[in-house]
């Protein structure tokens, strides 16, 4: 049996990368999970990897009230209320501060920033007593990484959000944590390098800088997260847990 045998979850931005791998792994121990994105081919693709009895894919776009309006509705018609909330959906892209344009930071924001804030806000009627929220937060936040500030600061928004809520939240037992990952091997990872070449070229330099000496998988980033999710880590509340091969320990 697993260790979230009979919860239901949400996964945004479950498709691909962490959250596909998220997904997946909560649904090995025990969850149901739903899970949401924009692009509705990776999502069915999604469904038939975490398996079709498992999951239910409901597409949308969390920067839309919409779209998140539709996935409750979803979770609320399984008449389960919601025990683990994972909010990944996120966008980023190397951009410098003398290069960023109002689109790209506006849009950073909005996913990033006010689409966790309502993510989040409009799943408290369903979730239940005792449940747990994790963010999926970046070290980013945490370093003056070069061209990335923009979504380094909307990341260190989500940090701030996991203490406060927590604190909100509190009278309800709901848990809410932080999983910053550094260098995880993703899609859109490799994409906001711009190509393969420039992308193989960075994972080089950290292999040989980072104390694991590699970029992580998606599913080291989801271990941490069915820990932060599960009972397993029930005296840990407003945490930020560190997914970065030792990076932020150099």
């Amino acid at each position: 049996m697993g260790h979230l045998e009979g919860k239901t979850a949400v996964v945004t931005g479950g498709s691909t990368g962490i959250g596909l791998a998220t997904a997946v792994r909560l649904a090995d121990e025990g969850a149901y999970v739903f899970v949401t994105g924009r692009r509705e081919a990776e999502l069915d693709t999604a469904v038939k990897t975490i398996g079709a009895d498992r999951a239910t894919a409901v597409a949308g776009d969390i920067a839309k009230p919409a779209d998140l309006d539709r996935l409750y509705a979803a979770v609320q018609a399984r008449g389960a209320g919601l025990d683990v909330l994972v909010a990944n959906a996120a966008t980023g892209a190397f951009v410098t501060l003398e290069q960023t344009t109002e689109e790209h930071f506006d849009q950073t924001f909005a996913v990033n920033v006010r689409g966790t804030m309502f993510t989040v806000r409009k799943a408290l009627p369903l979730l239940n007593d005792g449940a747990s929220v994790v963010l999926i937060g970046s070290t980013a936040a945490d370093r003056g990484v070069a061209a990335f500030g923009a979504y380094a600061a909307s990341k260190a928004a989500v940090r701030s959000f996991a203490r406060t809520w927590s604190t909100e939240l509190k009278d309800r037992g709901i848990r809410v944590n932080t999983v910053s990952p550094a260098w995880i091997e993703t899609p859109g990872g490799t994409a906001a390098f711009g190509d393969e070449e420039t992308a193989r070229a960075v994972k080089e330099n950290v292999a040989a800088t980072v104390p694991k000496g590699r970029f992580g998988r998606p599913e080291e980033a989801a271990a941490a997260v069915a820990f932060l999710a599960s009972d397993q880590s029930s005296y840990i509340v407003g945490a930020n847990l560190y997914v970065d091969g030792g990076e932020n320990q150099t």
